[in-house]
């Protein structure tokens, strides 16, 4: 997670942190926690000053108030920034980086977790470093001035984490200094990777009470650096990679195959469903039933955690137990470091390689895509893990996908959603994110669901008692999708060797569930099979091993191809002004709708001259868009003669519908095209928004006599703007309501719908043809919840939303509360309350309860007015309380 969020809420007009890292502070055998920031100000002569801000903080720094400052530190010309290491140690992927920071007056030491997040604060605080230059102005750090101590008589504390001898461990690299122009590119090289650097989400290990400081304890907290010249050669400044290293860049790309070969390693790839319990048996039948140890361990877990508090505040003690199950069931013969673990609710996923391979992995990122309700929860979705392994690039993925036998479909749309959303920072940040698909290898495992279909229960057991597995594949409803193009395309499956197992105790029949695919060259499986033996769960572990060629590179043919890309390069004429053609500088996005991505594409043809482009702001704008506009990629490089296609994505939310609705906003734009030194193109984007109800405010809708649709823009707009009136309920709110005809829908809320649904569901609404719609409860109640979170003023007023908190566990007082609403918010609020209390009492068959629907609920009409932030977690809870309490009785 980024945290620099966290600290620039504390900042000062002018200050801004760009980047963060968790770390542990480190003073002989006491370890404390702390957040770092790198803090930026920009002079008024255009030049920038930096200080390193040192924050106690919560586990998850989310806000400003998770934080608190404990000190300063002024990038200073005497500061330096140092990776060590003890003498002799094994350089172990995974472990934690200690650094060891210097200035005139003090010496910190800290250990922060391994991985990009790390690299990308490493890298930017070089950047940051002032360097030797005696034509540069000495740094004054005026701006700190607020956070120094104003009384005279208060000394400054004296340093924490102190060590008395800088510098004395062998082994260090230093961060800030200078270097070889080559040594950067070194596609596996060891140490710290200053220049490939990019975003993670290395999460904090412990969780510590906030520790509030007055403001005289802050004001004491700088520390002041003296200002002295030093020919320190690991202060001067950092090379900054421009064009030039993009070529070489993308010629050893080009040229790969000259400098490398390809070696086999042997891959593990586990995935298991534990059915929310904790490891009861030892973990080895599975994770090491192979002779040979391998190389690499990619182990996945789906249902870890089954309880409501890891559903919504996702902690669980289970993640450290499986944890440990794992790391202790890993093959004897061989020394493992764990390289990355990443959860989103239940799923889980591994990362382990064998310690001498630990170096050669680099460029290590985790995602989550939750899809869930609404497509963000938890409880369905993907993880994932992409790294570099030598010069091959690898995603693994875990999944959990859409259950029961009817939902097929939902489960193809799970799958669409994960490769759509999940994308990783690259190290280069003028390049696009990367895919799922854009690598070289991928291995995709997890609790699939897809069933097997058309036969009875008895049919398939008898199937399975005579193994023709062959037979019962042709039901399988995995196969028949992947025949049918709709997911895992080019994906290879291994033959089902083992049988179907059954799950639970509900009668279904055994299904293939569990599964492990790829996608690649140069793989090989070796092994596939479930292992019965395990017991834990109702679902049993599946295993595949592989044998997968990686690009390994030659040391010496990697420096020949090098150089010859350099002696070509310095021949080359760049004194040429870039320039390109479109295919295209006009779009028009015909009737756009509310939550319906249109996309137009164009290409870019570079001439002669290798260039960089960037789609920039223009004057006095924030963005190079409008929000419901996006282009990708918004930047790049072109090498000579080569084409680039840009998708220009145009999709309204919750965020920008309301002022599009209202006709205070257009689809209009002009995007400037920006080349590196050259010229600017201007692409003209035009079109048509269809108003909808989602997104206009309750007070315009209940004034509504007329579909959304059938009225005159200015009509809508009068009506947003009259507040001088009441009404008895807002229509739309009602029809949605009475459309969820199913009390004993199993599982209402809780199952997201279908995309295509809610689109039919909001046409329906926006149109008032509602005797057309043709929608599953699931995606009816979805519509709902999406319609709720999209009100530019919630159910229950911002005005409203301190009192609704602090009278939250006294119902009177809350009632009182809700009675102070217009009118026609108190009709809604009343009339979802008893909606509510009508599916409560038919809970033992839909299995909804209060804390439940006071969970889903309590976010979407309490919302928090001071900036429509999210709910922090005390506020989530006592917004939830609230809502519980008009669920538990009369209204």
């Amino acid at each position: 997670m980024d945290q620099s969020v966290a600290i620039q809420e504390t900042l000062a007009e002018g200050e801004y942190c760009p980047q963060a890292v968790q770390g542990v502070l480190c003073e002989g055998d006491s370890r404390q926690s702390r957040l770092l920031g790198l803090v930026r100000y920009r002079l008024e002569h255009g030049s920038q000053e930096h200080a390193l801000f040192l924050y106690t903080h919560r586990r998850m720094a989310i806000t400003g108030d998770d934080v608190s400052l404990d000190q300063i530190v002024p990038v200073s010309r005497d500061f330096t920034l140092e990776e060590v290491s003890p003498d002799g140690e094994l350089y172990i992927l995974g472990s934690d980086v200690t650094i060891q920071l210097d200035t005139a007056e003090l010496s910190l030491v800290f250990q922060l977790p391994f991985g990009s997040q790390t690299r990308m604060f490493l890298h930017e605080v070089a950047r940051a470093c002032p360097g030797f230059d005696p034509t540069t102005r000495d740094p004054e750090f005026l701006w700190l001035s607020r956070y120094r101590c104003a009384e005279p008589e208060l000394e400054l504390p004296t340093p924490r984490g102190c060590n008395s001898a800088p510098g004395t461990w062998p082994g260090y690299a230093t961060i800030g200094g200078g270097g070889s122009n080559f040594d950067g590119l070194r596609p596996n090289g060891k140490g710290l990777p200053v220049d490939q650097s990019s975003r993670g989400q290395d999460q904090p290990e412990s969780l510590q009470p906030r520790q509030n400081k007055s403001k005289s304890e802050i004001t004491g907290m700088v520390r002041s650096s003296t200002i002295t010249v030093s020919d320190k050669a690991h202060i001067l400044s950092m090379q900054k990679f421009g064009l030039r290293d993009t070529i070489v860049k993308s010629h050893l790309v080009q040229k790969e195959e000259d400098y490398t070969y390809i070696q086999n390693f042997r891959f593990f790839v586990g995935t298991y469903n534990v059915n929310g319990q904790s490891p009861k048996e030892c973990l080895r039948p599975w994770l090491s039933d192979g002779v040979q140890a391998p190389d690499v361990y990619c182990v996945g877990f789906q249902e870890l955690d089954l309880s409501k508090e890891a559903f919504f505040f996702h902690d669980t003690p289970k993640e450290e137990e499986w944890f440990k199950a794992v790391s202790e069931g890993l093959h004897p013969d061989a020394k493992y470091a764990k390289v990355k673990l990443i959860r989103l609710v239940g799923i889980m996923l591994l990362l382990y390689v064998k310690q001498e391979h630990a170096a050669y992995v680099s460029e290590v990122e985790a995602e989550t895509v939750g899809t869930g309700i609404m497509g963000r929860m938890g409880n369905k979705g993907g993880v994932a893990i992409r790294f570099q392994f030598h010069n091959t690039s690898i995603c693994v993925v875990n999944s959990h996908l859409a259950a029961h036998i009817e939902e097929y479909e939902r489960r193809n749309q799970d799958y669409k959603d994960i490769c759509s959303r999940m994308q990783f920072c690259q190290l280069d940040p003028s390049r696009p994110p990367l895919t799922i698909s854009k690598h070289d290898v991928i291995l995709w495992l997890g609790d699939l669901n897809y069933r097997i279909e058309e036969l009875d229960v008895e049919k398939v057991k008898k199937l399975i008692e005579e193994k023709d597995f062959q037979t019962l594949y042709a039901y399988d409803q995995l196969k028949i999708q992947v025949a049918a193009k709709t997911v895992f395309e080019a994906s290879q499956r291994g033959e089902l060797t083992f049988p179907a197992y059954l799950q639970g105790e509900k009668c279904r029949a055994p299904a293939w569930c569990d599964r492990i695919l790829w996608k690649g060259k140069n793989i090989t499986q070796l092994s596939y099979q479930s292992h019965m033996a395990l017991k834990t769960s109702d679902h049993k572990p599946v295993s595949s091993v592989f044998n997968i060629g990686v690009r390994v590179v030659n040391d010496e043919l990697y420096r020949k191809t090098l150089e010859e890309i350099v002696r070509s390069l310095d021949k080359m004429e760049n004194a040429n002004i870039p320039s390109v053609s479109l295919s295209k500088r006009e779009f028009c996005f015909q009737n756009v709708k509310y939550m319906q991505l249109k996309v137009e594409s164009f290409t870019i043809h570079n001439g002669q001259v290798p260039c960089h482009f960037e789609f920039i702001n223009k004057p006095d704008e924030e963005s190079y868009c409008k929000q419901w506009l996006n282009a990708n990629p918004s930047r790049g490089f072109l090498l000579p003669d080569s084409d680039v296609e840009i998708e220009l994505e145009l999709f309204v939310n919750k965020t920008t519908a309301t002022k599009l609705n209202s006709g205070e906003d257009k689809i209009e734009d002009i995007l400037v095209l920006h080349l590196d030194r050259g010229k600017d193109y201007f692409l003209s984007v035009s079109g048509n928004y269809l108003p909808s109800c989602f997104g206009s405010p309750i007070h315009t809708l209940c004034y509504m006599r007329e579909p959304i649709l059938d009225l005159p823009l200015e009509t809508i707009s009068e009506l947003v703007s009259n507040i001088d009136f009441s009404c008895l309920m807002s229509p739309k709110i009602k029809t949605i309501v009475l459309l969820l005809c199913s009390l004993l829908q199993e599982d209402l809320f809780q199952q997201p719908g279908l995309r295509s649904e809610f689109e039919h569901v909001r046409d329906c609404l926006d149109t008032g043809m509602i005797d057309n719609l043709s929608a599953s409860n699931h995606s009816v109640a979805e519509a709902l919840l999406l319609f709720l979170e999209s009100l530019p003023e919630p159910v229950i007023c911002y005005s409203a939303y301190h009192n609704c908190l602090e009278c939250s566990g006294n119902y009177t007082a809350s009632k009182q509360v809700i009675s102070t609403l217009p009118t026609f918010y108190k009709n809604v609020f009343h009339y979802l309350m008893a909606f509510l209390q009508e599916l409560l009492k038919n809970s033992a068959k839909n299995h909804l309860d209060e804390n439940i629907l006071a969970s889903i609920f309590g976010s979407l009409l309490l919302r928090n007015p001071a900036g429509h932030q999210k709910l922090d977690m005390t506020e989530k809870k006592k917004a939830q309380e609230f809502i519980h309490q008009f669920l538990c009785n009369p209204l």
